[in-house]
C-alpha cells in the first residue's frame, strides 16, 4: 500500500524485452541498501517487485498485462518516472490509501496556471470517470491529488508549487498519457450499491435504496420532501 507522496524520480536505464515479461532497470537516488527482493515500489503510480538491486539502481519486471494496462509499455531508457515505496506500518499516511493498481489510463487535455499553481484537465476512461467526486481523491502517475472540478469525464486537478518541485506533474503536455487509479473506498462503496441504485434490477424492483426505505429505518424525518 502507498499513499501517493512521490519519495523520488527515477530514471530508466535498461529496458529488456522477454518474450512475455519486460525486465526494467531504474536507477534512484533512493537509499537502496533498504530494499530488500520481492518487496513492492511504485512505479509512476503502478506497484512492481523489486526482483534486482544494486547501489544506485533497482530491477523490476512488468508482465503483458501491466504493460497494456499503463503507461509502462512506453517506457524507454531515459524515461523519468515517480517512485514511492510501500509505506510503513505506523507512519503518516499524508495522501490518501493507494494501492498501486491502475484503473485505467486518462489522457491530458490541457495545462494552464492560476496565481501559483498550475491546473490540469484529464479525460479520463469510465473504469474511472465514474468514481471521481469533487473534492474526492485520484492519483496520476502515482501523486495523490485532490479532484476540484468534474465535467462529465474530464476532472480538473491543481498543482501547487510544492508538488510541482516534487514530481514531473507540471511538464505533462496536451495529449499525454497518464496512469490512473481511483479512490479505493470509492470503487468498494460503488460496488455494494451498485446493486440497489440506479437502473439494477433491485432498484427496478422497488428493493433499492429509496427516500421511503430511508424513512422507514428512521434515517429521515416523515417531512423530509423529495
Amino acid at each position: 500500500m502507498f499513499t501517493g507522496l512521490i519519495e523520488d524520480i527515477g530514471t530508466v536505464r535498461r529496458v529488456v524485452q522477454g518474450a512475455g515479461n519486460h525486465r526494467v532497470t531504474v536507477s534512484c537516488h533512493l537509499d537502496t541498501r533498504e530494499l530488500t527482493l520481492g518487496e513492492s515500489i511504485a512505479v509512476n503510480g503502478a506497484c512492481f517487485t523489486v526482483v534486482d538491486f544494486d547501489d544506485a539502481s533497482f530491477t523490476f519486471e512488468a508482465s503483458p498485462e501491466s504493460l497494456s494496462r499503463t503507461t509502462l509499455g512506453h517506457a524507454r531508457q531515459g524515461s523519468r518516472v515517480h517512485l514511492e515505496r510501500a509505506m510503513i506500518a505506523g507512519g503518516r499516511l499524508g495522501g490518501h490509501i493507494v494501492q498501486g493498481h491502475v484503473d485505467g489510463v486518462g489522457t491530458v487535455e490541457r495545462a494552464w496556471t492560476e496565481g501559483n499553481s498550475t491546473w490540469i484537465s484529464i479525460l479520463a476512461p469510465p473504469e474511472v470517470s465514474r468514481y471521481l467526486v469533487p473534492k474526492g481523491s485520484v492519483t496520476i502517475d502515482g501523486v495523490s491529488l485532490t479532484v476540484n472540478r468534474v465535467a462529465g469525464s474530464s476532472f480538473e486537478v491543481a498543482i501547487i508549487p510544492h508538488t510541482a518541485h516534487a514530481t514531473l506533474l507540471t511538464e505533462l503536455r496536451s495529449g499525454q498519457p497518464v496512469n490512473l487509479e481511483a479512490d479505493i473506498i470509492g470503487k468498494y462503496v460503488h460496488s455494494l450499491l451498485s446493486g440497489y441504485v440506479g437502473g439494477s434490477p433491485r432498484a427496478a424492483e422497488g428493493r433499492g435504496v429509496t427516500l421511503d426505505l430511508l424513512r422507514q429505518h428512521g434515517f429521515l424525518s416523515a417531512t423530509t420532501k423529495e
